[in-house]
């Protein structure tokens, strides 16, 4: 009877939760924190992923683009985690939320196909860092996807923030890309801002 009762909790959890999502994240972050060295926040992290059943479009032969950027959030976190930026962001009131993102699909990440993802912090301002993201298959070591995300950072100054951190004693100079990515978010916000 317990044992029937668990099964129906457990299908209820599944049904109205992604109860996979948490796991992944408990597993990645307890993974980093357990079995990994803490890193640099100017150092490259990585995580490792498979693309399976779960990850595939309608046609069953490769990753579907929402899957890309829920695997982001994993290794975001990750990086949150080994780095130990995000406990100093807490630890100061602050919190971090996605501004925005952006992926560059390359080429697919076939079914059944292992890939890794490296993220890196690349440029940070007063309210915002921002991160840079490969998906590379294992297999041939190509980079299938390429993303850029804005992490705003509430309640502190990113500027002081990074004062914390060794070896980050300036801030570098803005990647080219990047720049044209943080224009086109612009323009969007004063078309926005024009049609209320």
């Amino acid at each position: 009877m317990f044992s029937c009762g668990l099964l129906i909790a457990l299908l209820i959890l599944y049904v109205i939760w992604d109860v996979n999502y948490f796991i992944r994240c408990v597993a990645t972050l307890g993974y980093g924190m357990l079995f990994q060295r803490k890193r640099k926040v100017t150092d490259q992290t990585t995580i490792y992923g498979l693309c399976t059943t779960q990850d595939v479009d309608i046609f069953i032969r490769h990753m579907n683009n929402a899957r890309y950027v829920r695997e982001l959030d994993f290794a975001r976190f990750h990086f949150y985690g080994l780095t130990g930026i995000y406990g100093k962001i807490k630890a100061k009131g602050g919190g971090a939320v996605q501004g925005a993102s952006s992926v560059r699909y390359r080429r697919t990440i076939p079914i059944f196909n292992a890939y890794k993802i490296t993220t890196k912090l690349v440029w940070w301002d007063d309210k915002a860092i921002y991160l840079e993201q490969q998906f590379v298959t294992l297999a041939d070591g190509f980079v299938r996807a390429v993303a850029m995300s804005k992490q705003c950072i509430t309640k502190v100054n990113v500027l002081e923030l990074m004062k914390e951190f060794p070896g980050v004693e300036k801030q570098p100079e803005m990647p080219a890309e990047l720049n044209q990515w943080l224009e086109s978010i612009e323009t969007s916000s004063q078309k926005l801002r024009k049609d209320k």
